[in-house]
């Protein structure tokens, strides 16, 4: 990444999470990106770049107008959703780091849930690569996700019931955080077994991530600006992004083994050789989890614990707020919401400030991933 630890998140905002927010995505990115900039002390006039995701429907001058920004020097877009979550920030970092914007302003805000749902058959023109797939009945990702999962279940000798055991940790760390939908509905493991399947033998109603509605937005500029700030900065220690010749985001069927996830590997070993950390030295994660048997397969590729012990690993209370390394402490996409992945940043965000309504004690170092990008955050000065 280059001048690791030259920038921090400076400031965060989002919306509230539903499921019928009753106004335009536009509107959702603007109440996002002004309490974002707001929270780092900043106004509109101090924002020069503007980073989303290619999924975003929100045009970037539209936005811009509607918050108020004189003059954007520089803007990107990430691809692939969830996958590029995280490299959002990092374009934002480097953008900052090279000199080419001062202050950028990273969001993401839909109706996913009220407007198009991500979870129905797609109906657009869709990509030649597909055609491999969706005459296969391959339209929705509970499906093609679903036969690498059940890969990793045969190996190991996992029942639907082992991924249910993290469905009840997110519920429980959701049930008391207020900004999450399912605040103060937590669930037992009876409840999971009781939820209808989506796809037999392998995933339930409760392993999959919900469709929200809401916006997500934070500040990224460098480091020399943290003493000013109104809050305690947070500094990005590192940022990777990982793929490989043979993955795919959504039909990652073509490594030689479906029970492991390289791509996963290779982001969480560029991170700690950038930062000169490890696994032993994070203090909580935040794991983007579209599907709870994808957490299994980061805590084992991150080196949280070896192949095929997540269950256990799991089991034996290590992602609770007291374990080793507790997992998406604000319920994470399953429990407070799905904006793809970036409210999980938001978390991390908190959570080094100390601020979290979850807060883990003693908070210097948080891994926020989605598999193929992740951070290191920690804080600053």
């Amino acid at each position: 990444m280059g001048a690791v630890g030259k920038t921090i998140i400076a400031g965060i905002g989002q919306t509230e999470f539903s499921k019928s927010s009753g106004r335009s995505e536009l509107q959702l990115a603007a109440e996002a990106g002004i309490a974002a900039i707001r929270d780092a002390g900043m106004t509109p006039a101090d924002i020069d770049g503007l980073v989303t995701f290619t999924l975003d429907t929100n045009d970037e001058l539209l936005l811009a107008r509607c918050l108020g920004i004189p003059e954007i020097k520089f803007w990107s877009r990430t691809p692939h959703g969830g996958a590029g979550a995280h490299t959002t920030v990092q374009h934002a970092s480097l953008a900052v780091q090279g000199g080419s914007a001062k202050a950028v302003l990273v969001y993401r805000a839909f109706n996913e849930r009220s407007g198009r749902r991500f979870g129905q058959p797609n109906q657009r023109v869709t990509p030649p690569g597909w055609n491999w797939y969706l005459p296969f009945g391959l339209d929705v990702p509970a499906k093609t996700y679903s036969l690498a999962f059940q890969r990793y279940m045969h190996r190991y000798g996992l029942t639907n019931e082992d991924f249910g055991r993290y469905t009840v940790v997110a519920r429980k760390h959701a049930a008391t955080n207020p900004n999450a939908w399912f605040y103060q509905r937590p669930i037992t493991l009876e409840d999971h077994q009781n939820s209808r399947w989506i796809v037999e033998p392998i995933l339930r109603l409760l392993d999959c991530c919900q469709e929200s509605d809401g916006g997500v937005a934070m500040v990224i500029t460098s480091a020399d600006r943290a003493a000013d700030l109104p809050h305690k900065a947070v500094k990005i220690a590192a940022a990777a992004d990982g793929h490989l010749r043979d993955g795919n985001v959504v039909f990652n069927y073509y490594h030689g083994d479906l029970a492991e996830f390289p791509e996963a590997k290779l982001m969480a070993k560029q991170l700690y050789d950038q930062s000169g950390l490890t696994a032993a030295d994070m203090d909580a994660a935040m794991l983007y989890e579209n599907f709870s048997p994808v957490v299994f397969l980061q805590l084992e590729a991150m080196g949280f614990c070896g192949p095929g012990e997540a269950s256990d690993f799991i089991k034996e209370g290590n992602i609770d707020l007291d374990g080793s390394i507790p997992v998406n402490t604000h319920g994470g996409l399953l429990g407070e919401a799905y904006i793809h992945g970036l409210n999980n940043i938001l978390e991390g965000v908190r959570q080094v400030r100390g601020t979290a309504v979850n807060q883990v004690k003693g908070v210097e170092h948080v891994m926020v991933a989605g598999g193929r990008s992740g951070l290191i955050l920690a804080p600053a000065g």
